[in-house]
């Protein structure tokens, strides 16, 4: 048994070691201080790099962002405040930090100065993925730290740092902050900086983890008071960090346990031969979720209903509040009956004289933009889009056309709608755009 045990240790040391290559504790100390000064080539290679990335973002490249990230020399400070946290190092640590501070203003000003001359003024998808950290971005930053350190502690450096980079994806959050001040969206600016934070400090912990397992030298404090001191600092600084993105991260989750179960409902208990699910938004919130369906077609009878509403609670929907709107009164909006008409039209009709050109854009899927709409523009409480026929009266044509229908919160500028319908056309490449507000 013994013999066993023993083969396995020599299996796991000779497989998992990280001492065989390492380079000397002298040679990985300095290389990590010549990266955290920045000054001079260092600092307008950020710069440059800033540029790139903000123009990766703005017209939603992720080739180019991922080049930005190559270039970037952000990771030098973080690491460096890492090893002398793991050294007792503290004059390292202040320059560290000193110089992450100095880079990270360097960046988002030049972010905001880009974003504010930019004639393209929407937020992409690239733009709105770092806006809303989670666990996820925590687990991102400190694996991606642990094989950055790691690489930075061999002989042989290899291509390591340039993959963590793009892994921790440091440089599009100080993008996006820019682009939050430039655009006057605090949420934006305060998300991506979380996120950023979030990746510099497990960054940090990385390298301070991997310098401690390699049992560098660490400077003897003076009194032992003042290090237990430092190191629960550390682990509060730690703690506040995560939390927030573990709350973030369970909302996101319990938002898609919930959406999914409420296409399963609505897939299973309202599938009739006669009547239609024409519209269907799932409102997810702290006060209560809510399922907000419109039925086309013969109406649903209160026992139907009543009898939906029971099933509730076996697609785990118990606390959801059920919506249903049926039929083509006042009650139901007059703005949407044009919608409703023409979907009926194409649900229920088979056109055989439209072409195949037609065809395929009707069927074009609509991508779920609610995340998207609801960052920018907070006064819109549910919207409805989708293709439709449009067939001509006076002659046999027929068209395909976008149509969207937008509830509002609030008052809604003109000025505003005109820019919300310039944005969907491009991105939804719509040829042809109607949108009503109600």
């Amino acid at each position: 048994m013994n013999e066993i045990s023993q083969a396995i240790r020599r299996f796991i040391n000779y497989r998992f070691s990280l001492h065989e290559d390492s380079a000397t504790e002298s040679d990985t100390i300095e290389s990590i201080r010549k990266t955290v000064e920045f000054r001079g080539a260092n600092l307008w290679t950020l710069i440059f790099a800033i540029f790139i990335a903000s123009i990766g973002l703005n017209v939603n490249s992720t080739a180019v962002i991922i080049g930005a990230m190559l270039i970037s020399p952000l990771m030098g400070p973080i690491m460096g405040v890492g090893l002398g946290i793991g050294i007792n190092d503290f004059e390292l640590v202040k320059k560290g930090a000193r110089n992450l501070g100095i880079a990270t203003l360097f960046s988002v000003a030049t972010s905001t100065l880009y974003f504010w001359v930019t004639p393209l003024h929407d937020a992409s998808s690239e733009i709105l993925a770092r806006t809303s950290p989670s666990i996820w971005d925590v687990f991102i930053a400190g694996f991606g730290g642990l094989a950055g350190v790691i690489a930075a502690t061999r002989k042989e450096k290899g291509n390591v740092v340039p993959g963590v980079a793009i892994a921790t994806a440091l440089m599009p959050p100080l993008c996006t902050a820019g682009f939050g001040l430039a655009s006057g969206n605090i949420y934006f600016f305060l998300g991506a900086m979380y996120l950023y934070f979030i990746n510099s400090v497990f960054i940090c912990v990385a390298t301070y983890l991997i310098v401690r397992y390699l049992h560098f030298h660490k400077t003897e404090f003076a009194n032992r008071a003042d290090e237990r001191r430092v190191s629960r600092y550390i682990l509060i600084g730690v703690l506040i960090t995560a939390a927030p993105s573990v709350y973030l991260a369970y909302r996101i989750v319990d938002k898609s346990i919930f959406e999914n179960n409420a296409r399963m409902f609505v897939l299973k208990e309202f599938n009739y031969k006669d009547t239609q699910v024409i519209t269907h938004n799932y409102k997810y919130s702290r006060k209560g979720n809510e399922i907000d369906l419109l039925l086309l077609g013969a109406e649903l009878s209160k026992n139907q209903l009543d009898s939906a509403k029971r099933k509730m609670p076996d697609y785990k929907l118990a606390n959801t509040r059920l919506i249903v709107r049926q039929g083509l009164n006042a009650k139901n909006e007059l703005d949407l009956s044009q919608i409703k008409a023409s979907i009926l039209e194409a649900v229920y009709q088979n056109d055989s004289t439209a072409n195949i050109g037609t065809d395929n854009k009707l069927n074009k899927p609509v991508p779920d933009l609610r995340s998207e709409l609801a960052s920018l523009y907070p006064v819109l409480e549910s919207y409805s889009l989708d293709n439709i026929k449009v067939k001509r009266l006076d002659t046999n044509r027929t068209d395909t056309i976008t149509v969207g229908a937008f509830k509002l919160k609030t008052a809604f500028p003109q000025a505003e709608r005109l820019r919300l319908q310039r944005w969907l056309k491009s991105r939804l490449k719509a040829d042809s755009l109607q949108l009503l507000f109600y």
